[in-house]
């Protein structure tokens, strides 16, 4: 079972508390991941990721194991504690300002 922790404005939009809780088949990657997030909760397709290109969106970062995964490659496997739901899958909403 993979641990999902989501920003509020993603929360609000999915109707879901502060953790998702996913069964993600094969290997753990982000992709993978954000496929079966998008498949059980269709309204938030196009919030993280581009719908078509499946880009990561500007200002959205990803976080696992106290490190910021956001430029890996949405292919590489995650690490084990992921995997096995020990640690969760961060989605974060960077903030920008001046």
């Amino acid at each position: 079972m993979i641990r999902v922790i989501l920003p509020q404005h993603l929360r609000a939009l999915a109707q879901v508390g502060a953790e998702v809780r996913l069964e993600v088949e094969g290997e753990i990657t982000q992709c993978s991941i954000l496929n079966a997030l998008e498949v059980r909760y269709p309204m938030l397709r196009g919030t993280i990721r581009d719908q078509v290109t499946h880009a990561r969106r500007p200002f959205v970062r990803f976080f696992a194991c106290g490190e910021d995964l956001s430029h890996e490659s949405p292919d590489a496997s995650l690490p084990d504690m992921i995997a096995s739901g020990a640690e969760p899958f961060w989605v974060v909403g960077a903030i920008a300002g001046g």
